[in-house]
């Protein structure tokens, strides 16, 4: 049964303003699942280095993304590098500056403050220019509004915004948001997806279940 080939840069008909994220992704520190898509007129390829900000190899966090999540345009992740040492009098970095500011330094300190890998789960939708903070993780099924700043982890199958972000809806009764994750489509073979789609598109979740 056909399908779109998850392997392809630029799905849409080979227009350039929308990649299947993982295939621009080239760092081991960050995963994407299948068919997540990033869209972006202008940039769309750089999301890598314009949009996963203060990601160092030597804190060693991951940014993990998982299947079918629709990202748009300016979404950025901010990544533990941003965060400065907090246990001491000053935040400021003397020791990147280097010329003897840099002795002395116990690594430990700053290390204390990270809040470990960022975790979007599987069909998420992140609105544009929304800014996503580090360690966050963001259930699957859910809704993050435009513009809004993520600083706590976002239930599943809700709608979240707002600066800072904050759950503004259930998108289903937490019986029903239960089953949803039990059922997990984004995990069936994509030929059962594909032929099974108008009861993933639907709202019925009996029919949903029948497909299991």
């Amino acid at each position: 049964m056909p399908c779109p080939d998850p392997d392809a840069l630029f799905p849409m008909n080979g227009e350039r303003h929308t990649v299947f994220l993982k295939n621009v992704i080239t760092r081991p520190t960050i995963r994407v699942g299948d068919f997540t898509y990033y869209n972006d007129p202008e940039h769309a390829t750089a999301f890598e280095e314009r949009n996963v900000l203060y990601h160092f190899d030597f804190i060693g966090d991951a940014l993990e993304i998982g299947r079918f999540c629709a990202l748009a345009t300016d979404v950025q992740f901010i990544m533990n590098g941003a965060t400065h040492a907090l246990g001491g009098i000053s935040t400021y970095p003397f020791n990147i500056f280097g010329h003897g500011w840099e002795e002395g330094l116990d690594l430990s300190t700053f290390l204390t403050s990270q809040k470990g890998d960022t975790i979007v789960e599987h069909d998420v939708w992140i609105g544009r220019g929304a800014t996503i903070m580090p360690g966050v993780r963001i259930g699957s099924g859910a809704i993050i509004g435009a513009y809004s700043v993520v600083t706590k982890d976002v239930p599943a199958y809700t709608i979240a915004a707002g600066n800072p972000a904050k759950v503004v809806k259930q998108r289903f009764h937490p019986e029903e948001a239960s089953r949803l994750l039990e059922i997990a489509w984004w995990n069936w073979p994509i030929e059962k997806i594909t032929r099974n789609l108008n009861a993933i598109r639907g709202a019925d979740l009996a029919a949903l279940e029948r497909a299991v």
